[in-house]
């Protein structure tokens, strides 16, 4: 792809979340043509790109993927398929932005992280709060000494989700909270760390038979230090997007750090007192885009590379052992 040509990406998928995490963005970011889209539905596909003026509908995936004038490929498809229609385009020579979680499971990710290096494409997770301003900002809170030595680290993501009859609640799609929004929260605090955790303890509330609506985890890092998550798709707490960060000298508390563009807040309470801020940035979607398609032309790894999903998935297959719970694709369930 020359440098100065716009990254023609297809959309494997009229996913409900395609306009807010592609569709949208791809207007504030002219290096990047939306061209294609495929999904199991013909009519759905036109009637999606009708919607979105995409100007080629394909009939299957596969004829997505063999595209030749594509060079990337958006996958938002249930988490239970991601894993092989990743690997389906990168072996047809497209790098591949996919959604989070990368896969059902840290086999699966190994999997797709080892085509990537093989095929020589781009795989590209997400995580896209992981680009905002933000980020960085709360890493050299963390690191810069303002909270002396971290103690505890802290992450939560509850949100409503209460129809029974979505994909998230099914285990042969992958469902489950902790893969929907615990992943996030995984995310977040091995970012904040700098480091891979041990899982301690969990324990969930199920919707369903291995479904977890709700589930609550502990965690240790190889220097002592502890942290906690929560996340839910139904549970009491209805509304819950925060992190907290406690040191022997100060705390950091953080309102929604993973969608800051639609508010947030960051309070630090030190012995010099108490300090309020915000950090402004693009949107996490537009600054997720833009470092795809700087990705796919350099061929530097981005912070949320196949090896950052690989990682993610180890910590959350963990955690639903330590829940006493099946791993997401188990195919003995």
């Amino acid at each position: 792809m020359p440098s100065s040509a716009p990254l023609r990406i297809g959309i494997l998928g009229a996913a409900k979340i395609a306009p807010m995490a592609l569709l949208r963005p791809a207007r504030s970011v002219p290096q990047v043509v939306i061209s294609a889209v495929a999904a199991r539905d013909p009519e759905r596909a036109r009637e999606f790109a009708a919607r979105h003026s995409i100007p080629r509908v394909h009939a299957s995936y596969d004829d997505l993927i063999a595209d030749a004038d594509l060079d990337a490929i958006y996958n938002p498809l249930p988490n239970g398929l991601h894993c092989d229609w990743a690997v389906r385009a990168l072996e047809a020579g497209k790098d591949v932005l996919c959604e989070k979680p990368l896969a059902s499971n840290a086999a699966e990710a190994e999997r797709m992280a080892a085509v990537a290096t093989r095929t020589g494409r781009m795989l590209m997770e997400a995580f896209h709060w992981r680009y905002h301003a933000l980020a960085p900002r709360l890493k050299e809170i963390v690191d810069g000494g303002a909270l002396g030595t971290v103690r505890h680290l802290e992450a939560h993501m509850c949100v409503p989700l209460p129809s029974a009859s979505d994909i998230r609640y099914r285990y042969d799609l992958a469902g489950g909270a902790a893969m929907d929004v615990g992943c996030y929260t995984i995310s977040l605090l091995r970012f904040l760390a700098g480091a891979e955790p041990e899982v301690t303890r969990a324990s969930a509330i199920l919707r369903g038979p291995q479904i977890d609506r709700y589930m609550e985890a502990e965690f240790r890092f190889p220097d002592g230090r502890t942290a906690r998550m929560t996340c839910s798709l139904f549970s009491i707490v209805l509304l819950r997007l925060s992190a907290k960060v406690r040191g022997d000298r100060g705390e950091m508390r953080v309102l929604n750090p993973y969608l800051p563009q639609f508010g947030h807040r960051v309070t630090l309470r030190t012995d010099a007192g108490v300090a309020r801020e915000r950090v402004r940035g693009d949107g996490t979607y537009v600054a997720q885009l833009r470092a795809f398609v700087e990705a796919c032309r350099t061929r530097v790894p981005p912070p949320t590379d196949a090896a950052h999903g690989v990682a993610n998935m180890r910590v959350i297959d963990a955690v639903y052992r330590a829940a006493g719970l099946a791993v997401r694709g188990d195919q003995q369930i």
